[in-house]
């Protein structure tokens, strides 16, 4: 009986230490106090995660992203995959358009953009959804089809925020290249040219892009803008509906 335990024992012994060469103990830091220290990484949000793996830390501001992400999830949209942001807190002399595949994990662009001529100089500060104020608006949009106009290959905008963005069909609100959005414009006259109001780009990266994202993504556009701030319904947590503008489109002119 006495060998019959032993031999147990030592078949408990053979089994745990067994166990412990596959599943280690895993050391745990502490500080000068001795208490324990928890990684950071263990806090941070499914947002944050995503905007790491994207490696935007460097590129775009967190809260920036966070917004236009939480406003996308928000939506109804064809393609939620893919999502260009514009930040307009950026100057135009930097490139402030981000198109992110959020599916593979990729900044598949980061490109200048133009903003509306009365919107400001170097940097957009005024907006404006009225017809024929040549300012840039602000919000979400969806991406829908193309066509060939008076600027090339275009993209048909339409905006989902009433009273903010929703007349850009009206107003011809499109994506276009332009010869103005380039960095010898810049190099010229110390910022990039203007539009009408439209997110205009540079000519050789405008046909890719638009392929990238036409046909229902989401596009938004921001700037630390009190006003839209206070008045979006996208960005407040209540809402889950989106509008569609219903208005035909027109061509925009670009002006310099």
């Amino acid at each position: 009986m006495r060998r019959q335990t032993i031999s147990i024992r030592g078949l408990c012994a053979f089994i745990f230490l067994l166990f412990i060469s596959f599943h280690p103990i895993r050391s745990v830091e502490k500080d000068v106090n001795n208490s324990l220290i928890i990684p950071k990484e263990s806090f941070a949000s499914p947002t944050e995660i995503l905007y790491k793996k994207l490696d935007l830390e460097d590129k775009l501001d967190f809260s920036i992203f966070e917004r236009a992400y939480k406003g996308l999830q928000n939506l109804s949209a064809k393609n939620k995959n893919i999502l260009t942001i514009v930040d307009f807190t950026v100057p135009s002399t930097e490139k402030r358009l981000y198109t992110i595949d959020l599916e593979n994990k990729k900044l598949l662009f980061h490109s200048l953009v133009a903003h509306g001529r009365n919107s400001g100089d170097k940097y957009a500060k005024t907006f404006s959804n009225i017809n024929g104020s040549f300012q840039s608006s602000l919000g979400f949009y969806v991406t829908e089809n193309t066509y060939q106009g008076g600027n090339g290959y275009s993209l048909v905008l339409n905006g989902l925020e009433p009273g903010i963005n929703d007349l850009a069909k009206q107003r011809a609100i499109v994506i276009h290249g332009a010869a103005y959005a380039n960095e010898s414009f810049i190099t010229s006259t110390g910022r990039l040219g203007r539009s009408f109001g439209c997110p205009a780009l540079p000519q050789h990266i405008n046909r890719p892009l638009i392929n990238t994202i036409k046909d229902g993504t989401i596009l938004y556009i921001h700037a630390d803008d009190a006003d839209y701030l206070a008045n979006s319904d996208i960005i407040k947590p209540e809402h889950n509906t989106t509008r569609l503008a219903d208005q035909s489109s027109v061509e925009d002119e670009a002006i310099l």
